[in-house]
């Protein structure tokens, strides 16, 4: 009996949306009808027994087998077969999976028992995807200009910088590219819940909560050798500087090409992005979300501590810390586990901050769950919690004899500007009031008072919490640093402090500052400049303090990050100390690119590489430049699509690293 499958091109398209993938391969998505043709069958079509099966030792039992004849009408609950049409020599007969089914490879095997004999052929392989379009799915999303975005767009926008300084850059996600959807299955594959029991594990893969939390450890490498090892040191030796990826196919590919040894060094945006195309992938709608002032409280108490010596340097003292921003995922999908107002976005985050169960992974966290404090919920949910509204509390710490001091806390820092790309749109969406109420409102300090409570924190003694005596005293003094010129990497930092009397006396104040450069996480790096000066305010005076740190003095100190943290600590005759930071973001120059239909794209640069959606990745290099000498690259591509495309350019030189820029193309015959 001869056989090929077919999948018709008007379904194909319009029902299954997978015509964007690269492999030769019947691809579908569950809970829809797809149709083969059997040749040389004669008319057999009432003794055909169909047999799906997925996984190492597929059983009935277990879901990841079904037996199945052709019948008169489709069963939406379980794997059937209708006959659609017939000739002398081939039948055509259409098949459907359930809406619950385990998503993967399947093998497709017939039994013919006509005529009082019985063969059995092999009709090959084919995948099953998550269905977002199919009401009976889990991942089911009603609005079709989501699933657009969420599952088909294959470029995004990643914001990041800080809460004073928000910016973007573009990221090619590809899901469809070339052999993308084999290395997505392969990670499943690859997980320490496979390697423990392989049937097990892949009779749950009918479950998106189960396939993202599985998916959430293999995007980092720390337990099962996956894809991606952070490094959040400011040295890249041995791997490339995590600003500088472009885009999730070159991480994945790599990944396989090495043998599956992790790819050197990725970083939250990386771990996010990567997790975003696996998902998209596989069928869950899936976006990325970042978090400015983003806590990661490590001691699950919803407090963050911060540690500063009497110089006003940042210690790194302690496990918790405030992240300029953190980038993660949401996904869609329903929380039969928790009930149907838990259902909707789902937080997952890959990159490895804390264990979940043994391993590190994060989420699947119902948004729902964490904006109403319900944190006693599956899974991760006091980590997410604290991430967006943790009470902050700031210490000067005394090495010599291990004291602390609180100087103040703040409940309304953490957890700012929430973002994500619009749909259909470029533009930023702020989805902070998902997270949680009106910061300082009396609804958020509820929540938090109820998430406290749950975690079994609202009547314990916290070492850490201030002491009556410590929360009723009051500042003397209040403190800001003001920005004075233009921010950007080549010129001088220059800043205002402003100091004001806040009271009806004299008030002598020793003031301590710094400046280091840090990571995105704020993690002190270099020391860059210190001073310290000593001032009189009179009774409700305020006095401005210029500050000045020369390029040449943070040139060197600078990481990639482009960030400065600068502080003064103001140590108040007679009055509590008052510390006053800022963090700085330094802008790179900009890239212009231009583009001419069937002429040379442009880019004015000294050295650039460039990824899209055309799997292509170039580097072109040019000779150095003198001070104010410019260049122009010009360079050719010939796209193999037609319809929006993304051109992204990524553009380094010795004295500014990782300049991103994307440009719109229209492709057309």
């Amino acid at each position: 009996m001869c056989t090929e499958l077919v999948l018709h091109t008007e379904t194909y398209i319009l029902d299954h949306y997978t015509s964007k993938f690269s492999i030769e391969e019947l691809i579908v998505r569950r809970g829809q009808a797809f149709t083969i043709t059997i040749n040389g069958a004669g008319q057999p079509e009432q003794n055909l027994i169909f047999i799906a099966e997925i996984g190492p030792k597929p059983s009935e039992q277990a879901k990841t087998q079904a037996t199945f004849g052709i019948s008169s009408t489709v069963s939406k609950e379980s794997w059937s077969a209708v006959l659609k049409s017939t000739t002398s020599n081939s039948v055509s007969i259409s098949i459907y999976s359930p809406a619950n089914a385990v998503i993967g490879r399947y093998k497709l095997i017939v039994q013919n028992t006509s005529s009082g004999s019985s063969s059995t052929a092999n009709l090959g392989t084919f995948v099953l995807l998550f269905n977002p379009w199919s009401s009976g799915d889990d991942v089911f999303l009603p609005n079709k200009a989501e699933c657009e975005e969420y599952v088909l767009e294959e470029f995004g926008i990643i914001f990041a910088g800080n809460k004073h300084h928000i910016n973007s850059f573009g990221w090619n996600f590809g899901q469809f590219q070339g052999d993308i959807l084999n290395i997505c299955l392969s990670m499943l594959d690859r997980s320490l819940s496979y390697y423990q029991d392989p049937a097990t594990d892949v009779s749950h893969r009918n479950d998106p909560k189960y396939v993202g939390r599985v998916l959430s450890a293999m995007v980092n490498s720390n337990d099962d050798q996956g894809v991606v090892l952070g490094n959040w040191s400011g040295s890249y030796e041995g791997g490339k500087n995590p600003s500088s990826w472009t885009g999730s196919g070159e991480i994945l590919q790599n990944w396989k090409k090495s043998g599956f040894k992790p790819v050197r060094y990725g970083q939250c945006w990386v771990f996010a992005a990567v997790l975003t195309t696996v998902l998209r992938c596989l069928g869950i709608p899936t976006r990325t979300i970042t978090n400015f002032s983003s806590a990661h409280d490590a001691d699950e108490n919803l407090r963050v501590d911060e540690f500063y010596d009497a110089s006003g340097n940042h210690l790194n003292r302690g496990a918790d810390s405030i992240w300029n921003f953190h980038v993660w995922n949401e996904s869609w999908f329903s929380r039969s586990d928790l009930g149907p107002s838990y259902s909707g976005w789902q937080v997952l985050d890959a990159t490895p901050q804390e264990e979940s169960g043994g391993i590190y992974r994060c989420g699947p966290a119902s948004r729902n769950a964490i904006k109403e404090g319900d944190i006693d919920l599956d899974y991760d949910c006091p980590f997410v919690f604290a991430e967006v509204n943790a009470d902050c509390l700031y210490w000067n710490y005394d090495p010599t004899n291990g004291k602390k001091t609180l100087m103040f806390s703040e409940s309304t820092v953490v957890g700012q500007f929430i973002s994500t790309k619009a749909v259909g749109r470029d533009d930023r969406v702020d989805v902070t009031n998902d997270y949680k109420y009106a910061e300082g409102s009396t609804k958020e300090r509820d929540v938090f008072k109820k998430a406290r409570k749950k975690l079994g924190l609202e009547d314990k003694f916290d070492p850490t919490a201030p002491t009556p005596k410590e929360t009723d005293q009051k500042p003397d003094i209040s403190g800001k640093f003001k920005v004075a010129g233009t921010l950007e990497v080549g010129k001088d930092l220059k800043l205002i402090l402003v100091l004001a009397n806040l009271t009806t006396d004299d008030k002598t104040v020793q003031v301590n500052m710094t400046a280091c450069s840090t990571v995105y996480t704020r993690r002190p790096v270099h020391e860059i400049w210190k001073d310290s000066v000593s001032v009189t305010l009179a009774p409700q005076e305020e006095k401005q303090f210029p500050i000045q740190i020369l390029y040449t003095e943070y040139q060197e100190q600078l990481t990639t990050d482009n960030t400065i943290q600068v502080t003064a600590l103001c140590h108040v005759a007679g009055g509590i100390q008052v510390l006053v930071q800022r963090d700085i973001i330094l802008d790179n120059p900009n890239i212009d690119i231009q583009v001419k239909n069937n002429e040379e794209a442009q880019a004015r640069c000294i050295r650039l590489s460039s990824a899209n959606i055309f799997s292509l990745f170039p580097i072109f290099r040019v000779l150095p430049l003198k001070a104010g000498e410019k260049s122009r690259t010009k360079f050719q591509i010939t796209p193999s699509e037609r319809g929006l495309k993304y051109l992204l350019v990524n553009f380094s030189c010795d004295k500014f690293a990782d300049i991103k820029a994307h440009k719109v193309i229209n492709v057309i015959d």
